[in-house]
């Protein structure tokens, strides 16, 4: 029979492309998820029966218990880029991550993939990075032979990044940013997927990879090359931090009060990450270390973004009819 890893969080950004992966590697695939009527869209990722979605919530034991049983591995894409309700930092990146390491320990799993974040430090100002570096500890307490994947800022068609900041780019001539010196090493999606497999194959040791792709640039650098793609001339301005906290304090009190209804732009955890800079470390094991050659973003940005240009996917149409002439 062939072997089964249950992926959870498979149907999000990131886990949706291990999912088909592991899918064409001949394994079952049984992606945990909140919303199963949501993750539907995964099952024709491999012949009928192969990918299952299934309910799993990670912050209950016996949710947890019930989808890692029988699983040859289990890899966990869970997190969360903002709190909301039960759904916290901790709830989630620390003590969900630890509960699926414990329980997967328990059932005899044999290899554990975590995808976690460039950034993850106990002694960060941020709960989001403080919650990722409590995740990995938790894991590798449980699981001390795991896979840690730490990605920079990850780029792909579903990305939440260039995707929100090229739609933002339709609502006028300006396009603000907070920390527009703050340095990235975006990393393409199925590359981070690529290695996720490789681990689960056990082509990967144990231990803990930064994952960045093969350039580095500032916010600001990162909007302009968006612009560029998209054939929009837009003024990158930058917003001060002191005044992001407090746009971001104000928009925090106007969302307690209307119960979550309401919510700003950005929140003072995301503040504070964007002033760190997210990039692979000197000393770090990455891609190099694993054979992997990264994919750069001129190679798949337009391949998505084409639909955020003035005239869509007649853009480059209407471009050359320019030239003709009468």
């Amino acid at each position: 029979m062939s072997k089964l890893v249950t992926i959870f969080g498979g149907s999000g950004f990131v886990g949706r492309y291990i999912a088909r992966r592991m899918a064409k590697e001949g394994w079952r695939v049984r992606v945990a998820v909140r919303n199963v009527n949501e993750a539907m869209f995964v099952r024709p990722y491999g012949v009928v029966g192969q990918v299952e979605p299934v309910f799993c919530n990670i912050r209950d034991d016996d949710s947890v218990a019930l989808v890692t049983n029988g699983a040859d591995a289990v890899v966990n894409c869970v997190g969360v880029l903002d709190e909301l309700g039960k759904n916290t930092f901790s709830a989630v990146q620390a003590e969900g991550a630890a509960r699926i390491a414990r329980i997967a320990a328990a059932e005899g799993v044999a290899r554990m993939v975590q995808i976690s974040a460039i950034g993850a430090d106990a002694e960060s100002d941020s709960l989001y990075a403080q919650t990722k570096a409590a995740g990995e500890a938790g894991v590798l307490e449980h699981m001390p032979d795991a896979i840690i994947l730490r990605p920079s800022i990850v780029f792909g068609a579903e990305d939440e990044f260039f995707n929100r900041f090229a739609g933002m780019s339709r609502l006028g001539p300006v396009l603000p940013v907070i920390g527009a010196d703050t340095k990235f090493q975006p990393v393409y999606v199925d590359d981070i997927a690529k290695v996720a497999t490789n681990a689960v194959l056990g082509k990967v040791p144990a231990g803990i990879y930064e994952l960045g792709g093969p350039d580095v640039h500032t916010f600001r650098e990162l909007m302009q090359l968006m612009l560029n793609v998209i054939h929009r001339r837009r003024l990158i301005v930058n917003t001060p931090f002191w005044l992001a906290r407090v746009m971001a304090s104000v928009f925090g009190v106007i969302r307690a009060v209307t119960l979550g209804l309401v919510k700003g732009p950005v929140t003072k955890d995301q503040v504070i990450n964007l002033g760190v800079d997210n990039v692979v470390s000197d000393d770090a094991k990455g891609f190099a270390d694993l054979g992997i050659t990264p994919t750069a973003m001129e190679a798949v940005l337009p391949d998505y973004l084409w639909r955020f240009r003035p005239s869509g996917q007649y853009d480059a149409i209407k471009d050359s009819a320019k030239n003709l002439k009468a």
